[in-house]
């Protein structure tokens, strides 16, 4: 599940070779995986009762007012209610399952809530805010669509609810993988989360949870990228995320692929309760409840345990990660409140010295640094409402430590053999103020914002180039001021069915004269929405986009320089033009088709490798941290396919296609394809439940194969590979291989038991059930072996006679064959 860079941290990053091979030898564990889940299905076979309840309060979305005699049904159900004085209901004995909740009232547009689960251990908690309708009709409702859409993002918006996270095959309660199965998302190694979208590398992302900006939703992260092995983020805390895959709205800026926005529930109300997770690769425990009559929590841990069943299998390294998040809400009055967000990480890893029993081992752990790592987020969310809308204030602060040290041949009793020593740190003080105001058939948002950022980073790391061995040795720090405002207009015309919205947003900084001046950096978007029937419509947008590029590019330093910004680094440009069809069915499904086009400028340009950095971030370590320019060029344009169907009489499903393509210039300026062109995504996930509250689904996605870069001759020099411990990449040759396409089938099993005070679900997960595997070419030293098959010596030279400067290892080709079956079983209580 875990790889890492070579020697060379700061450069072009690649998955260790084999490294899948030493992931989990499930086949030795499936027997006891198989075993422990069908004894614990069969050891319970208890009745409930009917003890269910589903409550919570309706109001007004702009201005939070309570919205009295609402109507609340429970779908193809025979119960309902309406809300009383303070728009609070309750619904009581419900059984045990999956209800969707409709809520509907004279003047407003109708919500359903999806999937909601209900148990006899707790309340099911459902709060609806209702839009009100532009033109008041006093004796009509407004059928909404199952699904979401903004005036300000009508297309490119995807909402993905906490049971589809849940119960989605392979993703083992990951929303990075969940996210997996909508159209225009590509994926890279099997052991990893990044998010690739439309063509775009995994640093282009960005995510709020509860409006607070979280830099890293990841464990053992790419700094530098986004991506990482295993999220971080607890799904018991979540009630849905919007995915913005383009048509971002004007206060979420510094992104250019994607928006996630994670909506987290409130705590329960009524008395302490909790949630105990054991899975195949961790623990945790989930506590919530009321702290007083306006004040409820959410606080969960977790830790992993992979480090005694790596070490027990003999791999040759040993990862452990930890994480925290909490949640405190605070409702002052009906017109105030107060959220505190927290969420950390601390990830630490360690060299199993003894699992050295093959090449393929000794191969991993001659490259493998040790690479601690720790991240925080704190976050504090004051809203007010008023009469025709609210204001929020959000104060947050963020830090990222990133720590990796190698010695040759992992000794460490001299200095002198020090490889790699790099520590760095991201620090991040920010302040938003935003205001929402409905005035008639308009709408408006704007707002200004304000961080305060500091950087350190010490890098000590010897390599070797197309030039010969250098090493980089310096220190670096520095502090920068950022500010923005933003603004966006919507407006409802002919009845509701065309939306119009226009905004803007300008970013700048203190770091440089080229990043100080926002009108460089102003960004327009416009979206619009037509809708010709009830169930079909037209959505558009079209806007040019900013993002900063990473620290790791800012802060490089040479001769006590920072070269990047004497290079007159600046803001990343992509501008987007998007359009598309949607057809909503009268069975709570919807078709969508969309059509992409984006176009990148000042992307750095790594001068050492000559390589844009947009090809790089899809493993670990870090990327960016050399000189560079902008002058990158990149284009990415496809088309996508969707077909989404909700709950829907036991079943549900995702199919998705994606034909795409990415390119960018290389350094004789010509466009080849991106690190991320994967030119056909084909997702197919569907599902049932069934009668014992048995659920079963199943995902099969069909991915072309990413492009890569052959190895350079200069791979086998002797100064090479004991510097580097691996071959170097021939960027002449940017991207012209092609690895073979990934063809993989998940399977998950739920079974669910509901008792008087609390509730038990067990599953069954496993990905790639075909055991597909994506083979990449890697070399390794050829050396001889003993009759263990143990490789014996340091490496065969080829032309000992010759100069040191030309002497050659002998090496060989192999096969990276990234892919195993991976079973996880896992157990949840809830009481």
């Amino acid at each position: 599940m875990f790889s890492c860079e070579s020697h060379e941290w700061e450069r072009y990053e690649e998955p260790i070779p084999l490294f899948n091979h030493f992931k989990i030898n499930f086949l030795s564990i499936m027997k006891s995986s198989f075993l422990l889940f069908f004894l614990s299905v069969f050891c319970f076979s208890f009745g409930w009762s009917q003890n269910g309840v589903i409550k919570g309060k309706i109001t007004n979305s702009i201005n939070n007012e309570p919205i009295m005699f609402a109507n609340v049904l429970v779908l193809d159900t025979d119960f309902g209610t309406t809300t009383d004085l303070d728009g609070n209901y309750e619904i009581k004995g419900l059984g045990p399952g999956l209800y969707n909740v409709r809520a509907s009232f004279i003047g407003f547009n109708e919500t359903t809530e999806f999937e909601v689960q209900v148990t006899n251990s707790k309340p099911a908690m459902v709060d609806f805010q209702l839009t009100e309708q532009a033109e008041q009709l006093e004796e009509v409702v407004v059928k909404a669509s199952p699904f979401r859409k903004t005036e300000e993002s009508p297309v490119s918006l995807r909402t993905v609810g906490v049971a589809e996270i849940q119960r989605n095959p392979g993703g083992n309660r990951d929303i990075s993988k969940v996210i997996q199965v909508l159209p225009g998302v590509t994926t890279t190694a099997s052991f990893r989360n990044d998010l690739i979208v439309r063509g775009g590398a995994p640093n282009e992302n960005r995510f709020f949870l509860d409006d607070v900006e979280v830099p890293n939703i990841n464990h053992f992260a790419t700094q530098g990228a986004s991506g990482g092995p295993v999220g971080l983020i607890n799904v018991n805390f979540i009630r849905e995320v919007d995915f913005f895959s383009g048509a971002f709205p004007a206060n979420r800026g510094n992104s250019m692929s994607s928006v996630l926005n994670f909506k987290q529930r409130d705590g329960r109300d009524d008395r302490i309760g909790g949630t105990l997770m054991v899975s195949a690769t961790d623990v945790g425990l989930t506590l919530e409840g009321p702290l007083s009559d306006k004040t409820t929590f959410l606080f969960s841990a977790r830790r992993s345990y992979l480090q005694f069943l790596f070490e027990a299998i003999g791999l040759p390294f040993l990862p452990t990660y930890n994480d925290f998040q909490a949640k405190v809400k605070y409702k002052i009055d009906k017109k105030n409140e107060l959220t505190f967000i927290g969420l950390g990480a601390i990830d630490q890893f360690q060299l199993n010295l003894d699992a050295n029993d093959t090449e393929d081992k000794q191969f991993v752990l001659n490259n493998l640094p040790v690479s601690p790592q720790w991240n925080y987020t704190n976050g504090l969310v004051y809203k007010r409402y008023q009469e025709n809308g609210f204001l929020t204030f959000v104060l947050s602060r963020n830090m990222l430590n990133n720590e990796a040290e190698k010695y040759f041949q992992n000794d460490d009793s001299s200095e002198e053999n020090l490889v790699l020593r790099y520590k760095s740190q991201e620090i991040e003080n920010k302040l938003r103020i935003e205001q929402t105001l409905q005035l008639g058939d308009y709408k408006f948002n704007f707002g200004v914002g304000y961080e305060y950022a500091k950087y350190n980073n010490s890098t000590f790391n010897r390599i070797f180039t197309s030039t010969g061995p250098q090493t980089i040795d310096f220190f670096s720090e520095f502090s920068m001021n950022k500010y923005n405002f933003f603004g966006q207009a919507s407006r409802k015309l002919m009845e509701e069915r065309l939306i119009l919205s226009l905004g803007f947003r300008a970013d700048a900084n203190d770091y440089s004269d080229d990043m100080n001046n926002p009108l460089e950096q102003f960004s327009p978007r416009f979206s619009l929405a037509y809708a010709f029937t009830d169930r079909l419509s037209l959505n558009f947008n079209t806007g040019i986009y900013y993002q900063l590029p990473p620290y790791t590019v800012l802060g490089y330093q040479e001769d006590g320089q920072l070269v990047n910004r004497n290079n007159n680094i600046k803001y990343i440009q992509s501008n987007h033009v998007v359009a598309g069809l949607e057809f909503n069915t009268a069975t709570n499904s919807k078709i969508t088709v969309e059509g992409y086009y984006k176009t990148y400028a000042n992307y750095p340009f790594l001068l050492r490798d000559q390589v844009s950095l947009a090809n790089l971030g899809g493993d670990f370590g870090v990327i960016g941290n050399e000189s560079a320019t902008p002058t990158s060029e990149g284009r990415a344009y496809g088309m996508e396919f969707l077909f989404q169907q909700r709950l829907y009489k036991g079943f549900y499903g995702i199919a998705s296609y994606t034909l795409g393509w990415s390119e960018f210039k290389d350094s004789k300026g010509t466009f080849v394809p991106s690190s991320w062109d994967s030119r056909h995504i084909v997702n197919l996930a569907i599902g049932k439940r069934f009668r014992g509250n048995w659920e079963v689904g199943i995902n099969w996605r069909f991915q072309s194969g990413l492009p890569f870069t052959p190895f350079a001759d200069e791979s086998s020099l002797v100064q090479n590979w004991d510097v580097n411990g691996r071959g170097v990449r021939d960027f002449d040759l940017l991207n012209s291989g092609r690895a073979t396409a990934s063809n993989t089938i998940d399977l998950r099993v739920d079974k669910k038991w509901f008792f008087d005070k609390w509730s038990l679900n067990i599953y069954l997960d496993i990905e790639n059930l075909t055991s597909n595997a994506v083979n990449l070419p890697e070399l390794i030293l050829d050396r001889p072996l003993d009759e263990n098959n143990i490789p014996i010596g340091s490496g065969i030279i080829t032309n000992p006679d010759a100069p040191i400067s030309e002497q050659r290892y002998l090496l060989k080709e192999i096969d990276d064959a990234q892919g195993n079956l991976l079973p996880s079983v896992g157990i949840m209580i809830e009481i």
